[in-house]
């Protein structure tokens, strides 16, 4: 009788841990957070792009930018991971690459990079101006960098991907590093 009681009261503490319907998640969980609550941007193809767009599919949003020499292609590369760890499964992910340097990051060029990782990937093109609004819709970091160089730039910035269930529902943050088979297993749980 001791032993049910403690249970109850360590369930009432954390109802969470003893819900049978709430997946646990190696990604932070972000259900029900007020903010990165969507976008209505251009893709690379000139097609203005909305969270609505792709229900069904379980959506990560990384922020970003083509010149980047180590986060942007390595999370790239780990979405193609993903993609082929779900398997028949992996149709249903939709990666979307939102730059952070639209500056450089053209239509043309955009094109050519997604297509170099996978052709199902979207990236989005903000208005420069737009760009510092988002970011804070987002609660993304980014700076640009002078490199030295006469007009040369880099941008230090946020290197997470967002994740949203297949009803458009923000769900998860995955922080760089996390590893694909980590975040495969993650969208695992929020497909169908």
């Amino acid at each position: 009788m001791k032993q049910v009681y403690v249970w109850l009261l360590v369930c009432v503490l954390s109802l969470s841990a003893c819900s049978p319907d709430k997946p646990s998640f190696k990604s932070i969980d972000l259900t029900g957070a007020d903010y990165a609550l969507g976008f209505d941007l251009p893709d690379q193809f000139g097609q203005r792009r909305q969270l609505a767009d792709f229900k069904g599919k379980v959506v990560v949003v990384f922020f970003g930018f083509t010149q980047c020499p180590d986060f942007c292609p390595t999370t790239l590369n780990e979405w193609v991971q993903i993609k082929q760890t779900l398997g028949a499964k992996g149709d249903a992910l939709q990666p979307v690459f939102i730059t952070l340097d639209p500056e450089r990051d053209t239509p043309e060029l955009l094109k050519a990079y997604m297509a170099g990782f996978d052709p199902s990937f979207i990236a989005l093109i903000p208005e420069l101006k737009d760009l510092p609004t988002l970011a804070k819709q987002f609660k993304i970091y980014y700076k640009k960098v002078e490199t030295g160089t006469s007009g040369h730039y880099s941008l230090d910035h946020s290197a997470g991907t967002y994740v949203y269930d297949t009803n458009g529902r923000l769900r998860l943050y995955a922080k760089y590093g996390s590893g694909p088979q980590a975040m495969a297993q993650d969208i695992g749980k929020l497909l169908p």
